[in-house]
C-alpha cells in the first residue's frame, strides 16, 4: 500500500436526518452525495439503519445507481440489512453496531466477542464480491477477532480520541492516540487495509491522516454541519486539504 493513497469518503446520513425533520424530499442525500463526489471526495458512505431515522431504503438505491463514486454501505449485521446490502450491491458493508436508544454510534463492534453472529455476514458479503469492514476499537482482540472472521478492512472507531481532543484532555487524548496507532500497525501486520472515523474535524483529520498505515477516511457529521455555512463543497475542499496536509507528513 503506498502511503500517498489516502481516500475521502463522505457520509450522507445526516442530510437525510434534516430531510425527515419535517418530511418531504429536500435536502436531498443523493444530490449532497453528487456534490461531494464533484468536490473531490472519494466515496460516499450512508447508514441505513434498522429505525430508519436519516437514510432510506430508497436513499440508498438511488445512491448506488445515480453516484459515480463507490458506495459505502454501513449497517448493522442483521438478516434484513445482509439482504439489503445483497440486493443493492455496494462497492463496500461495513458492519458497525446499532441501539435505538443511541443518538450516533457509542462504540466499536464487539467482532471479539460475537464472531459467530459475524461470520456469516462477512461471508455472505464477501461472497456477493462486496468488500467488507469491521468497525471496531483499535484493540488487540479486536484486531485479531476481524482477521479472523476475513474481513478485509478494519474502520478504527475515533470517537474516543476526538471526544478527549473536543474536552482538552490531554492524557486521555495522547492514550487514545496511540491506541489508534498501535492499532494500525498491528492491523497493517495482520494484511488489513486500515480506515479510520467518527468525530473527525479539521484538525483530527490532518492529524490522523499522517498514519501511513490509515488508507482511508470516512467523515459525515463535522462536514455536513459546516456545510450550512461555508457550502457543501468548500468543506469537501477544505477537508480534503487537511487530510493532504497530513499525508505529507507520512510522506516526508
Amino acid at each position: 500500500m503506498s502511503p500517498s493513497t489516502l481516500r475521502l469518503g463522505v457520509n450522507v446520513d445526516h442530510v437525510a436526518t434534516i430531510r425527515n425533520a419535517r418530511g418531504g424530499r429536500h435536502p436531498d442525500p443523493v444530490r449532497a452525495a453528487k456534490l461531494a463526489i464533484a468536490a473531490g471526495c472519494d466515496g460516499i458512505t450512508a447508514h441505513l439503519r434498522e429505525d430508519r431515522r436519516h437514510i432510506r431504503d430508497d436513499d440508498m438505491a438511488r445512491l448506488k445507481a445515480e453516484i459515480s463514486k463507490p458506495l459505502n454501505f454501513e449497517m448493522a449485521a442483521t438478516d434484513e440489512m445482509v439482504a439489503i446490502a445483497l440486493k443493492t450491491c455496494p462497492h463496500a458493508a461495513c458492519l458497525v453496531p446499532e441501539k435505538r436508544t443511541e443518538r450516533t454510534t457509542e462504540g466499536g463492534l464487539d467482532a471479539a466477542g460475537q464472531r459467530k453472529h459475524l461470520a456469516p455476514a462477512v461471508l455472505a458479503l464477501k461472497q456477493a464480491g462486496i468488500r467488507v469492514s469491521l468497525f471496531i476499537a483499535a484493540t488487540q482482540g479486536q484486531i485479531e477477532a476481524a482477521a479472523e472472521l476475513g474481513a478485509p478492512v478494519i474502520e478504527i472507531h475515533t470517537g474516543a480520541w476526538c471526544d478527549a481532543l473536543t474536552e482538552g484532555k490531554a492524557a486521555q487524548a495522547k492514550t487514545e492516540w496511540d491506541l489508534i496507532k498501535s492499532g494500525a500497525e498491528l492491523a497493517q501486520s495482520f494484511g488489513l487495509e486500515v480506515h479510520a472515523g467518527h468525530g473527525l474535524d479539521y484538525a483530527s483529520a490532518e492529524t490522523i491522516a499522517a498514519l501511513p498505515q490509515v488508507m482511508e477516511l470516512n467523515i459525515g457529521h463535522f462536514l455536513i454541519g459546516e456545510a450550512v455555512f461555508e457550502g457543501l463543497d468548500e468543506t469537501v475542499k477544505l477537508m480534503r486539504a487537511a487530510m493532504d496536509r497530513g499525508r505529507k507528513k507520512a510522506n516526508a
